[in-house]
């Protein structure tokens, strides 16, 4: 199967994308990794990538759609594939589609993860992490047994990613509604649109998509 994981930043798709490629053998195609790696390839493609995102400047859709296209013709047929934080315009949607074709794929599934914004806000901003072993907390929902005490490793050394803040994290959803959430008619007509609670637990959220895809 080659899916879409859609939802707006800090939903789950990571995790969920993680999870797939554990549990069913599914390849998690996530721009944001694969413009770092190929940053870092000494490649034509990896050079082009390197000089744009140096300059400060957005890589452009064809990039993008060429680091697909190559990643595509890594695997076999029989892998399945998550595309995480792509498509996120109208171009990309029809960009995959030809890509797509091009390797002798379909899109089989979008599955939308639906969220409220103000409770996926205090989700994100309330999060930190150990600054040893990585374990992760949140000021509300997960604090260390010992306050100030990592429960793994005991460390008292955290941290907080610098864009984990409310002004960032909403900026991020308002483009998120302005250019990505305009596609999903593209897909519903299609009748390929599944909607998962996104704000349920992380097994919940799971068990939603797996039934999705098992249909």
């Amino acid at each position: 199967m080659n899916i879409i994981l859609l939802g707006p930043p800090g939903a789950g798709k990571g995790t969920q994308a993680s999870r797939l490629e554990a549990e069913r053998g599914m390849v998690q195609l996530s721009t944001g990794d694969m413009l770092r790696a190929a940053r870092k390839a000494d490649t034509p493609l990896g050079h082009q990538v390197a000089a744009v995102m140096d300059s400060g400047a957005l890589v452009s859709d064809e990039i993008v759609s060429a680091l697909i296209d190559e990643k595509l013709g890594t695997l076999s047929a029989e892998q399945g594939t998550i595309f995480d934080g792509y498509p996120r315009t109208a171009a990309q949607a029809e960009s995959l589609d030809v890509i797509l074709a091009r390797h002798g794929r379909k899109l089989d599934v979008v599955v939308e993860l639906e969220v409220n914004e103000d409770a996926l806000v205090e989700r994100i901003v309330g999060r930190y992490t150990c600054a040893k072993c990585g374990a992760g907390y949140h000021d509300h929902f997960k604090q260390p047994l010992v306050a100030g005490v990592c429960d793994v490793c005991g460390s008292t050394e955290f941290k907080r990613r610098p864009d984990d803040n409310e002004e960032t994290v909403r900026t991020r959803m308002a483009e998120y509604r302005a250019k990505t959430l305009p596609i999903l008619p593209l897909y519903e007509a299609r009748g390929i649109v599944a909607k998962v609670d996104g704000m349920a637990d992380i097994d919940e959220v799971s068990a939603q998509i797996a039934s999705v895809l098992d249909r």
